[in-house]
């Protein structure tokens, strides 16, 4: 099986109107830059985006908010994003706003096969609304489904053609979590080495979990908020 793409262009060719995205990456680090540019070229609408958070004004997920591709975002971090808190406001963007463990372990159990899972976070509050509560040992918990994506997008430092990966640093936040939970799971890297190259002891995601990988290119990698110490005296 060959996993290796020629471009963010061919690997996400095949994503329709109405699909259901996990986007990788922890704020601005670690996101798939290219696929998301193919995206917006792509001009694809009603998407149900799920992420970490909604991009940039001008960057990221940002982008597709910006043409009114995006139909749900769920999310636990928005702050950044002028206009999808616009269309937020407008009632043009359904919008979903859970805790970011529950959004990590929903992840986590899409990519384990387990349907849903318990968790106190939100219990009490308007994330609990309409959902099933259970009590185990006096403890009350929130019953949350496993997300169900037609494609996990990602994107890792270094990869092979087999599709392992190995994440750097905060990139490791979501990424490998979303790697195993997309029915297809497409996979830019900075570096695409030949098989056996890897280090097994260094790899984060297995490449039975990857369905596609290409090199990318032009990484920005912006910072949301640059912040350096004053100058000295």
């Amino acid at each position: 099986m060959n996993k290796v793409y020629k471009n963010a262009a061919e690997s996400i060719n095949d994503i329709n109107d109405g699909a259901v995205i996990m986007l990788g990456g922890f704020g601005l680090c670690g996101i798939p830059e290219n696929c998301i540019a193919a995206l917006v070229n792509k001009k694809i609408k009603n998407l149900t985006c799920i992420s970490n958070n909604a991009g940039v004004d001008d960057f990221g997920i940002g982008l597709m908010l910006q043409q009114k591709q995006v139909k749900k975002m769920i999310s636990s971090y928005v702050g950044e994003n002028a206009e999808f808190e616009r269309q937020l406001l407008s009632g043009e963007l359904e919008v979903e706003l859970i805790p970011q463990g529950s959004l990590a372990t929903r992840c986590m159990a899409s990519g384990y096969g387990m349907p849903a899972i318990f968790t106190p976070a939100g219990v009490g509050t308007e994330v609990a609304d309409g959902k099933e509560t259970r009590t185990f040992n006096g403890k009350e918990y929130l019953m949350e489904y496993a997300f169900d994506a037609d494609y996990a997008i990602v994107k890792a430092w270094k990869g092979d053609t087999d599709g392992n990966l190995i994440y750097k640093a905060t990139a490791r936040n979501f990424n490998p979590l979303m790697a195993m939970a997309g029915k297809i799971t497409i996979a830019e890297v900075e570096e695409l080495v030949p098989a056996g190259e890897l280090d097994p002891n260094q790899i984060h995601t297995p490449g039975i979990y990857v369905h596609r990988i290409f090199k990318g290119e032009n990484y920005e990698k912006r910072i949301e908020q640059r912040t350096t110490a004053p100058s000295a005296p």
